[in-house]
């Protein structure tokens, strides 16, 4: 499965923050994303800041990381940043329901 610069430089610094592995911080992200609606490989900085906010420390939590509020709010600046450099520009309307439609 394809993934964005955007995700793997979170994923990174998520092992980094937190004493988690590589493979169940790319598990927590991808199951964040999916209960967002989103895709790895299309993550936008926005995207990427509304999840770091409203879904990631649920799905860090479950992992077993208990401050996964503060690791998250910690790494919103950061990861905003990265995004100003590595994430794709956004999709367009019309792409978006055109996805949506399914064509």
């Amino acid at each position: 499965m394809a993934s964005s610069e955007l995700f793997d430089r979170l994923c990174q610094e998520l092992e980094r923050a937190t004493k988690l592995a590589r493979l169940p911080v790319r598990g927590a992200v991808r199951l964040a994303l999916r209960e967002a609606g989103l895709e790895a490989n299309t993550l936008t900085s926005p995207q990427l800041q509304a999840l770091l906010r409203t879904v990631l420390p649920t799905e860090l939590g479950k992992c077993g990381v208990a401050n996964g509020d503060a690791v998250c709010a910690a790494l919103a600046p950061v990861m905003a940043e990265i995004g100003t450099t590595l994430a794709p520009s956004a999709a367009a309307p019309e792409d978006l329901f055109r996805r949506i439609r399914g064509r």
